[in-house]
């Protein structure tokens, strides 16, 4: 058996494209369209890069974008009264803070400050408790985790009633999206570090996502005939042959796990163009919650 391979950046594509049908429509009626506020402190460069790509998604839909940048020195009331002067901007819909931030400053005390309407990563605790609350309903839902599931559902798996295994339960991946499977009415279970028999636990699994930041941990045999395995991670390992020195592998030794899954999201082209795509999605959801329009 050969997984059926999905194609993250075809189905990100398909995402944005509805985003950008949802911009053109929203201009038409209101004259304005949804616009994300980056913040910026420091200068490391994977989140330069990481910026810079969320800009631009943002313009290839039609939408407004504006980074806002402070240097490593910025302090915690700096970073704080540009946050609350962003969520007191009407002409901003999401705010994104850039993660890590530089060392010395309270990075949960800044997300906390991200106003409920505009917390398009769906990281304040409030969004991420009414996720996992039956009956709750969050204003946003963290974008990588959404976007595992728009993946799945996509792709024709099904959820209902499926054996879930989430390996990791950081508080940005595994346990929101272990939250999103059970409210599809999935059975979960969330395994980590101190997990006893994980190979065993995987076996048992008709989905596995596996976000543990470990390159290649989750091996061939420990997949499900037949399962669905989506693959957070990415890391590098070092490779001599291509002309960087490294190369890109996800959490799940993908070689060994093809032929085994009956589907796998590759790593690169995987999961990674869903997290911008659903935060895409997010903020045109936040012009639509501070525009009182049925979202």
């Amino acid at each position: 058996m050969t997984a059926k391979i999905i194609d993250g950046k075809a189905i990100a594509e398909a995402v944005r494209q509805e985003a950008a049908d949802e911009v053109a429509v929203l201009r038409q009626q209101y004259g304005t369209v949804p616009t994300l506020a980056a913040v910026l402190v420091g200068d490391n460069p994977a989140s330069q890069t990481y910026v810079s790509s969320k800009g631009k998604a943002c313009e290839a839909a039609g939408m407004g974008s504006v980074t806002h940048r402070l240097p490593a020195t910025a302090t915690q009331q700096e970073v704080e009264e540009l946050v609350r002067a962003l969520n007191a901007d009407p002409a901003i819909n999401g705010i994104l803070v850039q993660l890590p931030l530089p060392k010395g400053l309270n990075e949960q005390a800044v997300l906390d400050l991200i106003s409920l309407n505009k917390d398009v990563d769906g990281f304040h605790p409030m969004n991420i408790g009414q996720l996992v609350m039956k009956g709750r309903v969050p204003q946003f839902i963290p974008c990588t985790p959404a976007g595992c599931i728009e993946l799945l559902v996509r792709s024709g798996i099904t959820i209902a009633g499926a054996d879930a295994v989430v390996v990791g339960r950081s508080n940005i991946v595994g346990i929101p999206v272990a939250a999103l499977l059970n409210n599809a009415d999935a059975t979960v279970t969330i395994c980590h570090s101190r997990t006893k028999n994980l190979p065993d636990i995987v076996r048992r699994a008709d989905i596995v996502v596996a976000a543990i930041g470990r390159p290649e941990f989750v091996r061939g045999d420990w997949i499900k005939p037949g399962a669905a395995v989506i693959d957070v991670g990415i890391n590098r390992i070092e490779d001599p042959s291509k002309k960087s020195g490294f190369r890109l592998v996800g959490d799940v030794c993908y070689s060994e796990a093809v032929e085994v899954a009956g589907a796998i999201t590759p790593v690169p082209g995987g999961v990674g163009p869903m997290t911008i795509a659903m935060l895409l999605q997010n903020t045109v959801r936040g012009f639509k919650l501070q525009h009182d329009i049925d979202a």
